[in-house]
């Protein structure tokens, strides 16, 4: 019979906030893929677990993305997470499922922490429908990224990297006036901070803290 593939919600920084039954599917698979082994080597090592521990990145090749569904396939037992927050967002982990799922292994998912719901949680903002856009392109479509953002009638929820979120607030200044945005700083961590304002107030808060760490900005709807 094939086995198992969960895919399991891990902390976004805060290590206390993995979950009972995550932590029990980690450490009962027979082994787990992850983005970035030297990131998850640091939670099973927390949480005193010894597995295999399988590469997935976006640059890995499809036939590595196979070997691992027939393992699953053949009868092993099998863990996807991300490098952080819940898989299948913004990682490799949707490529997984679908050839998981062509192959007519059983997919469980593990629900546990997001940066998407946890900033919507305290935004303050008309956010029962919400658009999320994952990462903003590096170079080419920007531009075209943040117009349809800014023209959406529903919040949008997007991330940032330390690298580019002072360029974002500067662009999205440009098309939102003083529309309402906020933005989460290292959410769970020990230097989060929630910036509210318009994107040049958000600028200005910025300039008085840190822009370094992982950014969630999440702006109000039209």
């Amino acid at each position: 019979m094939a086995g198992v593939l969960y895919m399991v919600a891990t902390p976004i920084g805060n290590l206390g906030d993995i979950s009972v039954r995550a932590n029990e599917v980690l450490g009962a698979v027979d082994f787990i893929s992850c983005e970035d082994t030297r990131v998850t080597k640091k939670l099973v090592l927390h949480l005193g677990i010894n597995k295999e521990l399988v590469s997935l990145h976006h640059h890995t090749p499809e036939s590595t993305l196979l070997k691992l569904v027939d393992r699953i396939k053949r009868g092993e037992s099998a863990a996807y997470v991300s490098d952080a927050g819940t898989p299948g967002l913004a990682d490799p982990g949707g490529k997984l499922v679908a050839a998981a799922n062509q192959a007519g292994i059983k997919i469980v998912p593990i629900p546990g922490a997001s940066a998407v719901t946890a900033i919507l949680s305290v935004v303050g903002l008309p956010a029962n429908s919400y658009l999320f856009l994952g990462y903003p392109p590096h170079k080419k479509g920007r531009q075209k990224f943040f117009k349809e953002a800014a023209s959406c009638e529903y919040a949008v929820v997007f991330f940032e990297s330390t690298y580019r979120i002072t360029k974002t607030l500067i662009q999205l200044s440009k098309l939102i006036d003083d529309r309402a945005i906020v933005v989460g700083r290292e959410l769970t961590k020990m230097y989060e901070t929630i910036y509210r304002g318009s994107a040049v107030e958000v600028l200005e808060q910025l300039s008085q803290t840190s822009a370094k760490g992982e950014f969630v900005v999440v702006l109000a709807p039209k």
